[in-house]
């Protein structure tokens, strides 16, 4: 194994809708010139949630593009870890072959906010600030990489 390779990560929710999107998003911007990441679904929506979309912009990371897709798509690829990040997923996920490791940092579901929208973007954003601060030094950490400094 070239120490040039970049490291897999795959990210598991339910939906594949806000939080695996939001964690898929803030990985690839912190540690893309180091990782290769994915994210996916127990039971995938059709959609990343337009909220999800909307935080993450005022973050400065662009994931409109990204689109909700099955694990059973990366079932089969191998991955040094998956992350799950909620518990629905980490009680359905199927044991992943080619995962060397597979680890939980759980955050509640935003969709399921209620209230104004203003109400439910203040708690997209706080799922979307805590992805960051938790998440994201946790993969590093599983992964022997370092994050680059926090003004980024």
């Amino acid at each position: 194994m070239s120490g040039s390779r970049k490291r897999r990560v795959l990210v598991i929710c339910t939906g594949n809708s806000c939080r695996s999107q939001m964690a898929e998003g803030w990985i690839r911007h912190l540690l893309g010139d180091r990782v290769e990441v994915a994210s996916a679904g127990t039971h995938p929506a059709r959609e990343v949630s337009p909220l999800a979309v909307r935080v993450m912009a005022e973050a400065g990371i662009d994931i409109a593009d990204q689109v909700p897709e099955h694990l059973s798509v990366y079932g089969d690829e191998p991955w040094d870890l998956v992350v799950t990040v909620c518990g629905g997923a980490r009680e359905e996920c199927p044991v992943f072959p080619g995962a060397a490791r597979t680890i939980h940092v759980g955050f509640d579901d935003p969709w399921a906010a209620e209230g104004t929208e203003e109400e439910r973007l203040a708690v997209y954003r706080a799922v979307r600030d805590g992805i960051r601060r938790e998440l994201v030094p946790a993969v590093a950490r599983e992964l022997g990489l370092s994050l680059p400094p926090a003004g980024d």
